[in-house]
C-alpha cells in the first residue's frame, strides 16, 4: 500500500535564538521561537510522516506541555518518528519540501539539510527534496516576522 502525507509548520522569528532548518544552523541575526529548537522544516516533515501512517501529529508524539521536549533537537525527534514509522510497517519513498522565508538565502544550505534529513530518515539523499521560496514581501513571511515550511511524503507499507 502507498500513502501520502502532508505537513505544515510556522514559527515566529525572534532575537536571541539560533535559526535551525532541516537540522542545520543557518547564520542569521534571528531564530525561530518555539518549545523545541523550532525547526519548522523538520516539524513539517514529522507531521507529514505521521499523517501518512495515520499516527497522529507532532503534538501527540512530542507535546509542548512536556518539559523533556524543551529545546529538543528536532532531528532526534525525526529519528524517533522514523523508528515508529518502521514499527508500524511503513518506509519513506520520497520527501518533497518547501521552506517559505524572505531572508536569509537558504539555497547554499540545501546540501547540508538534505544530508542531515536523509541520515535521520535512514534513506538515500536522492529521496529528499528541499526547496525555498519567498512571499515577495507579502504577509508575515514577507515582513520577516516568521518562517514556514511545507512537506509532502510518499510512504509504502512493507
Amino acid at each position: 500500500m502507498i500513502r501520502v502525507g502532508n505537513g505544515f509548520d510556522a514559527h515566529r522569528l525572534v532575537k536571541g535564538r539560533q535559526l535551525i532548518l532541516g537540522g542545520v544552523e543557518i547564520p542569521c541575526p534571528m531564530g525561530l521561537e518555539g518549545h523545541s529548537d523550532a525547526d519548522v522544516l523538520t516539524h513539517a516533515i514529522i507531521d507529514a510522516l505521521l499523517g501518512a501512517a495515520a499516527l497522529g501529529d507532532i503534538g501527540d508524539m512530542f507535546p509542548d506541555t512536556d518539559s523533556k521536549y524543551k529545546d529538543a533537537d528536532s532531528l532526534s525527534m525525526l529519528e524517533k518518528v522514523t523508528i515508529r514509522l518502521g514499527q508500524s510497517g511503513y518506509k519513506l519513498i520520497n520527501l518533497d519540501s518547501t521552506i517559505m522565508a524572505q531572508e536569509p538565502k537558504l539555497s547554499p544550505h540545501f546540501g547540508n539539510m538534505i544530508s542531515a534529513l536523509a541520515k535521520a530518515l535512514a534513506v538515500e539523499e536522492s529521496q529528499i527534496s528541499v526547496k525555498a521560496t519567498t512571499t515577495e514581501g507579502l504577509g508575515f513571511i514577507g515582513r520577516q516576522e516568521g518562517i514556514s515550511a511545507l512537506a509532502v511524503v510518499l510512504v509504502e507499507s512493507f
